[in-house]
């Protein structure tokens, strides 16, 4: 089992910034991908960024350029900081670790982009 505990969410200004992060611990395998995912209110869980054990990264086209996603290993934290942000950010944010075959998910933490 794999347990995460993110942080980091709150209410920002339009343009403003916020850095997440998400610590996983339990049974971690080296070989591994951690993700954030955000679910906008009345709308689906959307990708917003991963990255695996080795470094390859995935983003999505609404956040390119304005989010960086970035792990250490060696706490089993990913980190997602984000930039420039716009009310149509706003959304609860999830964490996922996915290894083995299994995917865990953090419990979300809200992020309200508003003047």
């Amino acid at each position: 089992q794999v347990q995460l505990a993110e942080s980091g969410g709150g209410l920002v200004q339009p343009g403003g910034s916020l850095r997440l992060s998400c610590a996983a611990s339990g049974r971690i395998f080296s070989a591994n991908a951690m993700a954030w995912y955000r679910q906008p209110p009345g709308k689906q869980r959307e990708l917003v960024a991963q990255m695996t054990s080795i470094g390859t990264t995935t983003y999505a086209d609404s956040v390119k350029g304005r989010f960086t996603i970035s792990r250490d290993n060696a706490k089993n934290t990913v980190y997602l900081q984000m930039n420039s942000l716009k009310p149509e950010d706003t959304a609860v944010y999830y964490c996922k670790h996915t290894q083995n075959l299994g995917a865990y998910w953090g419990q979300g933490t809200q992020v309200t982009v508003s003047s």
